[in-house]
């Protein structure tokens, strides 16, 4: 008996992902159709991204800095935003760093640090469990250990005051304006990688407070923030002691700040 080979209606399937909000529904259309092996298989994936489910949950996966970074269901999407950080945090690191990324979630930062960087050490940390299980994932080729726990807490004490560089993608949305974001964000990743206080600097303050003490000196944190926040965020790391300056990429719309302690 002859199977008929599986071809999908593209047409289609652009149409019904349009419809439901997709804005680039042809690439989508794509990806998901490279993903199905059956018609069925197909209509599953489509019926869970058209109920709006994040693409990247849907496919498992998320492109960043060309690396496809596995992505659990409830987990922080990486953002292309993001890799501005990981071009700030490369400019400033020099050979041999000892390098922590905070609030790591799916790995992809520490993932693109692995791969354009030649770290002494590296490690990664997140207090959220789902996101430490799929980091794991992630870096587990490159033996690079997930901790689990709130910022610096549960890094080797002998690391305090040797780190060449802190990286850390902390939640900076205020909590007011978590309710504005896009449905994908708001329904399907957790509020803990999303919400950052009152004014969105909460957990930024603590991560700046706890690089004076765990930088070496000479080393830098490199942070993600939005530009409203600027001058207060350049108050908070110059208060301790932290040397800030500002990177901003208008073509993808992102702005990092890079702190530096001094020797």
């Amino acid at each position: 008996m002859t199977v008929d080979p599986f071809r999908p209606d593209r047409p289609a399937l652009v149409h019904r992902l349009r419809a439901a909000g997709c804005v680039y529904a042809e690439d989508e259309a794509e990806l998901l159709i490279a993903a199905a092996d059956s018609a069925d298989a197909l209509a599953g994936l489509v019926e869970r991204r058209v109920a709006g489910l994040p693409l990247e949950h849907v496919l498992g996966w998320a492109e960043f800095c060309g690396e496809r970074i596995a992505v659990d269901p409830g987990v922080f999407v990486p953002r292309a935003r993001t890799a501005l950080l990981v071009d700030a945090a490369v400019a400033v690191t020099g050979p041999a760093a000892a390098v922590v990324d905070l609030c790591c979630g799916s790995g992809a930062t520490t993932v693109a640090l692995a791969r354009r960087l030649a770290p002494r050490w590296l490690a990664a940390a997140d207090v959220d469990p789902a996101a430490v299980a799929c980091a794991r994932r992630n870096l587990g080729p490159l033996a690079v250990p997930v901790f689990e726990g709130d910022l610096y807490d549960p890094l080797p004490v002998r690391w305090r005051g040797r780190l060449d560089l802190v990286l850390a993608n902390a939640p900076y949305v205020p909590t007011a304006a978590v309710a504005l974001m896009p449905t994908e964000a708001r329904l399907y990743e957790a509020p803990v990688a999303l919400d950052g206080g009152p004014d969105g600097l909460a957990v930024l303050r603590r991560v700046a407070e706890g690089a004076a003490r765990w930088l070496a000196p000479g080393g830098h944190l490199v942070v993600e923030a939005g530009e409203t926040q600027l001058d207060a965020l350049r108050a908070v790391l110059t208060a301790v002691g932290l040397h800030p300056t500002v990177t901003r990429d208008d073509d993808r719309d992102a702005t990092a700040v890079t702190a530096r302690r001094p020797a």
